[in-house]
C-alpha cells in the first residue's frame, strides 16, 4: 500500500488530489455534535494543501435515498468545520460531479481545499449494478489527478468513491488509514497478553461474526449493553422488557460453551439498572431506576445500564490487561442516570496499563460526550463498522482498492 508520504515525495503541486475522506458526524439540527471525524482527516487534508496541491475532499453523510440533494445530509457544515480547523477557507460545491462541483475545482489554486457534496446524493455511490456505480466513478474520476483514501469508516463498504475510483488514479493511502490499519494490527498479529475485549451496543447480532472470531483470539470478552439481555436470556434468566433477540439465544448459547471449551472468560453483568419506561434523551428529566440482580429482572421492566457491582467486576477484568479493545456503550450513556457504566468502563481502560483501543462509532461518542480526554486512550477508531470486520478477518474493499 502506498503511502502518503511517499506521494509527497514525488511531488502533489498543482495536481487535483481527491481525499476519500469520513465526514459522517452526528449533527442536530445542522450542528455538528462530535467533529472527531473531520479534526482525524485533518493532518492528511493539511499536509497536501501545505504541499501545493489542489485538494478535492469528498464523502458521505447518513443514508440519503440517492435520488439528489436532501439539506438534512448536507455536508456544509462539514466544510465549515474543515476550514476552522484548517484555518483557511474551504470551498463548498453543491453538488457531487455536476456543474458546482466542476466549476469549484477548476477555480481551486495550489493549495486551496473545497468539499463536494454528499456522495450518497448520487444513487451510483452505493449501486450494487457495477455499470452503475462504474459510471459515477468515471464522472469522480475526471475531477482529480490522484486518489488518497484516508475515509477508514468507509473501507468496508464497496462503494464507488472506495472501491471503484482507486482504480482510475494514482492512489495512496493517508495517514488516518495507515495508523488505523496499523493500530488493528496490533489487535490481531500482534497481540500482548492478556487481551481483553468490551462488547457493548444495542444488537448481539451486530457481533456474532467479531466474537466467533475473537473466541479464538481474547483472553475475556466482556459483554454489556443492550445485547447483554439475550446472553442472559440464554443463561435461563428472567430480562423482562430487555431488548432481545430471541432468534439468536441458540448461536449465543454455542458461544457460550465454546468460551468455556476454550478456557476464554466471558463475562456478564452481575447487576444492572432498570426501569419501567425508557428514558427521554431530550429532556433527559431524571429516570430513578432500580438496581436489581442479573438474574432477577421484574417481567415489567428493562435493563438500561450495567450495576454497580459489575462496573467493578469489568474494571478489575481490565486492569491486569496489556491490550484492551472496547466497542459499544454499556448502557444507554445518553442519560445521565445510565451513563455510569459506559463512564466505568472508559475509566478502566484510563486506569490500566495497556495498549488500549475504542473501537469508533457510538463507543468514540460516548468517550467525549463524557469528558474523557481521547488522548488519554491508545487509539480512538474512527470507524466501528470497519474495526470489527478487520477484526472479523473480512476483506475490505477500500483497503484492498489502495494495494492494488
Amino acid at each position: 500500500m502506498k503511502t502518503i508520504d511517499e506521494l509527497l515525495a514525488e511531488g502533489v503541486k498543482g495536481k487535483r488530489v481527491f481525499v476519500r475522506a469520513d465526514l459522517n458526524v452526528p449533527l442536530a439540527e445542522g450542528t455538528i455534535t462530535d467533529d472527531g471525524r473531520i479534526r482525524a482527516v485533518q493532518p492528511t487534508i493539511a499536509k497536501l494543501a501545505e504541499a501545493g496541491a489542489r485538494v478535492i475532499v469528498a464523502s458521505h453523510l447518513g443514508r440519503p435515498k440517492g435520488t439528489g440533494v436532501e439539506p438534512a445530509f448536507s455536508l456544509a457544515p462539514a466544510a465549515t468545520r474543515l476550514g476552522e480547523l484548517l484555518g483557511a477557507d474551504v470551498a463548498f460545491a453543491t453538488d457531487t460531479v455536476g456543474a458546482s462541483a466542476k466549476e469549484t475545482v477548476a477555480a481551486l489554486t495550489d493549495g486551496q481545499v473545497a468539499v463536494i457534496e454528499n456522495l450518497r446524493f448520487n444513487a451510483g455511490e452505493t449501486s450494487k449494478d457495477d455499470a452503475e456505480r462504474a459510471a459515477f466513478a468515471d464522472q469522480l474520476a475526471e475531477l482529480a489527478d490522484v486518489y488518497v483514501g484516508d475515509g477508514f469508516g468507509a473501507v468496508h463498504r464497496g462503494h464507488a468513491s472506495v472501491f471503484d475510483l482507486p482504480a482510475r488514479l494514482p492512489h495512496a493511502a493517508g495517514y488516518l488509514i495507515a495508523t488505523e490499519v496499523g493500530v488493528l494490527k496490533k489487535l490481531t498479529a500482534e497481540v500482548e497478553r492478556p487481551y481483553v475485549v468490551v462488547l457493548g451496543g444495542a444488537k448481539v447480532s451486530d457481533k456474532l461474526a467479531v466474537i466467533d472470531e475473537l473466541l479464538g483470539k481474547a483472553d475475556r470478552i466482556l459483554i454489556g449493553g443492550g445485547m447483554a439481555y439475550t446472553f442472559l436470556h440464554a443463561k435461563g434468566y428472567e430480562v423482562g422488557i430487555s431488548l432481545l433477540q430471541k432468534d439468536q439465544v441458540e448461536k449465543v448459547k454455542e458461544y457460550m460453551q465454546r468460551a468455556e471449551d476454550t478456557g476464554v472468560e466471558l463475562v456478564l453483568p452481575v447487576d444492572v439498572l432498570v426501569s419501567s419506561e425508557f428514558p427521554d434523551l431530550k429532556t433527559k428529566a431524571p429516570a430513578n431506576p432500580d438496581i436489581v440482580d442479573a438474574d432477577k429482572i421484574p417481567a415489567d421492566k428493562e435493563g438500561l445500564d450495567i450495576g454497580p457491582r459489575t462496573r467493578e467486576l469489568y474494571a478489575s477484568k481490565i486492569a491486569d490487561a496489556k491490550t484492551v479493545f472496547w466497542n459499544g456503550p454499556v448502557g444507554v450513556f445518553e442519560h445521565p442516570d445510565y451513563a455510569g457504566g459506559t463512564k466505568a468502563v472508559a475509566q478502566g481502560l484510563l486506569d490500566s496499563s495497556a495498549f488500549t483501543v475504542v473501537g469508533g462509532g457510538d463507543s468514540a461518542a460516548a468517550v467525549r460526550i463524557l469528558g474523557f480526554d481521547e488522548n488519554a486512550f491508545g487509539h480512538i477508531s474512527t470507524g466501528g463498522g470497519a474495526s470489527l470486520e478487520y477484526l472479523e478477518g473480512k476483506t475490505l474493499p477500500g483497503l484492498a482498492a489502495l494495494e492494488g
